[in-house]
C-alpha cells in the first residue's frame, strides 16, 4: 500500500470501528499516543478505544505527506459519541510514522481535550 492508502484506509477503519484492521496497519511494536490514553501498544489502545465508544464519524479534511520522509499527517473532524451516549466534536492531526514496508510505527494523536477529558472522565466514574 502507498502511503496515501494507508492513510485512507486507517481513517475509513476507525470510523467503521474495524480494530483489527487498523491494528493490521500497525508493526507489530506499534505504538500510539494519545493526549487521553498516554502511550500505548497499538492493539491495547484501539481496544481501551474501542470499550469507550459507541460510533464515531470522521470527515476527512487533509492529507500532508512530507517530502523525503516516512511521516505523513491525517487532518480531520471527529465526532465521538461515547459509550454513555454522551458525544464530542473536535479537530484532530494524526501524525503517522512508518517504517520501510509502510507500517505505522508511531501514530501521534493532536487534538484538544477540554471536552473530551470531562466526558471520558463522566464515563470511568
Amino acid at each position: 500500500m502507498t502511503k496515501e492508502e494507508i492513510a485512507r484506509n486507517y481513517l475509513m477503519y476507525l470510523e467503521n470501528g474495524d480494530i483489527d484492521k487498523v491494528v493490521d496497519l500497525f508493526d507489530e511494536n506499534g505504538i500510539v499516543e494519545s493526549p487521553l490514553y498516554g502511550v500505548l501498544p497499538a492493539r491495547n489502545f484501539y481496544k481501551t478505544l474501542a470499550l469507550d465508544t459507541n460510533t464515531s464519524t470522521l470527515k476527512f479534511d487533509g492529507l500532508f505527506i512530507e517530502q523525503n520522509s516516512n511521516r505523513i499527517s491525517l487532518l480531520f473532524d471527529y465526532d465521538w459519541e461515547l459509550k454513555d451516549g454522551k458525544t464530542v466534536q473536535f479537530k484532530v492531526v494524526d501524525i503517522l510514522e512508518l517504517d520501510n514496508n509502510n507500517k505505522i510505527l508511531k501514530l501521534t494523536i493532536i487534538y484538544d481535550t477540554v471536552h473530551t477529558r470531562l466526558a471520558l472522565g463522566n464515563l470511568k466514574n
